[in-house]
């Protein structure tokens, strides 16, 4: 049996982040571009797996809004990226609305999977296929886990944020990324490239 997931670490940059968005606050736009820099491959790699082609456009959208009520927001860079995520979700679910579609699939953009200083057992499990693999285990996997999965280990919240974002009870996010790590290690198992089971997801 695999080890726990313990308590997700601060992302590495989210002290550079807090600091550029409360320059931006100020008036920065340079820093505003940093902190767009440091959020936008997460935020583009989960959006893609709720609206497909669509992703960029409706990124555009977000990042309207963001900077329009940037002001409102008060915060560190873990709230920010929390913050990010739940706007780009409003606007991914309006969108989806407007096209009378179900959120569909597809693959994530290859930076988005390349976050650098993690090591817990979600991260190694992507981290040791390769990349057109992961896209492929991530697309396959059932949305309620997808999307758990996505918002804790693409965008990088802890479990009690990506609760907050999904409107769900954190158990039950727990769950769903515990299953769908469980379903990516029972692959990684299969093909003989790993095969430990991560234990529950502990936020």
């Amino acid at each position: 049996m695999g080890q726990g997931v313990g308590p997700r670490r601060p992302q590495p940059r989210d002290g550079e982040l807090g600091a550029a968005v409360a320059r931006a606050q100020d008036g920065d736009e340079t820093a505003f571009a940093v902190a767009y820099r440091i959020v936008h491959p997460g935020l583009l790699g989960y959006l893609r797996g709720l609206v497909g082609e669509e992703a960029e456009d409706v990124a555009s959208e977000a990042w309207l809004e963001i900077a329009r009520d940037l002001g409102r927001f008060r915060g560190d860079g873990a709230g920010f990226r929390a913050w990010t995520a739940a706007i780009a979700r409003h606007r991914a679910l309006d969108h989806l609305r407007r096209q009378r579609a179900r959120p569909r699939p597809v693959p994530l953009e290859q930076d988005a999977l390349e976050l650098p200083g993690r090591h817990s057992t979600d991260d190694q499990a992507l981290e040791s296929l390769s990349t057109e693999r992961a896209l492929e285990l991530v697309r396959a996997l059932p949305r309620d886990q997808a999307e758990a999965v996505l918002l804790r280990v693409i965008v990088g919240l802890d479990g009690p944020a990506a609760a907050r974002l999904l409107g769900k009870r954190p158990g039950a996010v727990r769950t769903a990324t515990h299953r769908g790590l469980r379903r990516l290690a029972r692959h990684l198992g299969d093909t003989g490239t790993g095969g430990a089971t991560p234990g529950p997801v502990r936020d």
